[in-house]
């Protein structure tokens, strides 16, 4: 895809499975890549992957509820790999299980990391790619957020929050040259995959179950993920913003 040679971009979860996937890629792709994990360990991991290759990437770590955290780190990736091109926030956070089982404690922490830490990264971003008047943002929702899913009711809430969020930070920053779109994984074999099918108690019967739904008829993987992300970061998406994409094997059509 075009124009994401010496680009500049942000990972947030970067050192899990979609996003250590996806910063590969865009090391693949020539992007400069930081690898934001709270996590440093992860995020050291995957850089030095992208490295050992022949990519350029930097590890560090942040805690995208704390907003000045969000902030600080932002610019000590711009001072190691220059201005930021690119925001892809990836990071995410879930507990399965039924609402009425849940409590208020739970709900403000799946609240902070899965919407509020997207929101303290657009805060931190914006700022820049305003005054480059260029940006490319992608945020990584769910399609909890377009159909629901049992059991992540909060979370699902939150990433249909991140959707309308998205859809509005594109209205008011498109004449700056800022596209904001959203991918919506489906069922896609991560660690926060493995915690929902244990939460379901009969964890063979849940793949099943999903296998004959998925039109495709397999569970997704995280390679299935960042050529969506890509192609919205890269200049052949130029002229797409405020869209929703789902990568879910064909389990959520929608006319």
């Amino acid at each position: 895809m075009r124009g994401l040679d010496g680009k500049t971009v942000i990972v947030t979860g970067g050192g899990g499975g979609i996003g250590g996937a996806t910063c590969k890629r865009f090391g693949e792709a020539g992007a400069k890549v930081a690898v934001f994990d709270i996590n440093l360990e992860a995020s050291e991991k995957i850089a030095k992957d992208i490295t050992g290759s022949g990519g350029e990437a930097a590890a560090f770590t942040c805690d995208i509820t704390d907003q000045d955290a969000c902030v600080q780190t932002v610019a000590d990736a711009t001072k190691t790999l220059g201005p930021v091109d690119i925001l892809v926030n990836n990071a995410g956070w879930d507990v399965f299980r039924p609402f009425i089982k849940t409590d208020a404690d739970l709900w403000q922490k799946l609240i902070a990391i899965n919407l509020t830490g997207a929101l303290n990264m657009h805060f931190a971003v914006l700022p820049g790619m305003i005054e480059q008047r260029a940006g490319r943002i992608i945020n990584i929702s769910s399609d909890a957020a377009r159909v629901g899913s049992s059991g992540e009711a909060v979370y699902a809430a939150c990433k249909g929050g991140l959707v309308a969020f998205s859809k509005t930070i594109a209205r008011e920053h498109a004449r700056q040259n800022i596209t904001v779109n959203v991918v919506c994984p489906g069922p896609t074999e991560t660690a926060l995959f493995e915690g929902y099918k244990e939460g379901a108690g009969n964890p063979e019967k849940l793949v099943q179950a999903f296998e004959r739904a998925i039109p495709l008829g397999r569970i997704g993987n995280v390679e299935d993920l960042p050529g969506a992300v890509l192609f919205f970061a890269s200049d052949d998406a130029g002229y797409i913003t405020g869209q929703v994409l789902s990568v879910s094997g064909g389990l959520t059509m929608n006319g």
